[in-house]
């Protein structure tokens, strides 16, 4: 191997997080409540990308210090409102979801994050559908 292989393999190691990618990114959620006519589709932003994690499985041979599962979760958020139209008076027609305004490789909170992954994930409309830019 030339030694510029070898460097470039190193700092690519090194520094391949710095550009990995744990930043906002466009999500679409869809939002409908049972009394409402219509679904709302929001166009917002959330946290996603790949974070360094290291392997637990040695745990007894290592620190502490040495083991994190980190996921990409909010740095910076800020919470946005959307009224659900086709809502009857009695009902509550308000939505409010985060925006990711930054985001950072960290433990996963779970106060304002769900932390676990579902194989099977809805996120569709059953009811005539209204877009949302916010």
């Amino acid at each position: 191997m030339t030694p510029f292989f070898v460097m470039s393999l190193l700092f690519g190691l090194t520094f391949g997080q710095t550009a990995a990618l744990c930043a906002p990114s466009e999500y679409i959620i869809h939002v409908e409540k049972r009394e409402c006519a219509y679904c709302l589709a929001i166009n917002t932003t959330i946290c996603a990308g790949f974070c360094m994690t290291r392997d637990s499985n040695g745990k007894k041979l290592l620190l502490k210090s040495a083991l994190s599962q980190n996921v990409c979760t909010y740095k910076e958020m800020l919470y946005q409102t959307a009224l659900i139209p086709g809502c009857p008076h009695h009902t509550v027609p308000y939505y409010s979801y985060p925006v990711a305004v930054s985001c950072k490789c960290g433990k996963c909170n779970t106060d304002y994050s769900d932390c676990v992954h579902e194989k099977v994930r809805t996120n569709y409309c059953t009811k005539p559908q209204k877009l949302c830019n916010m």
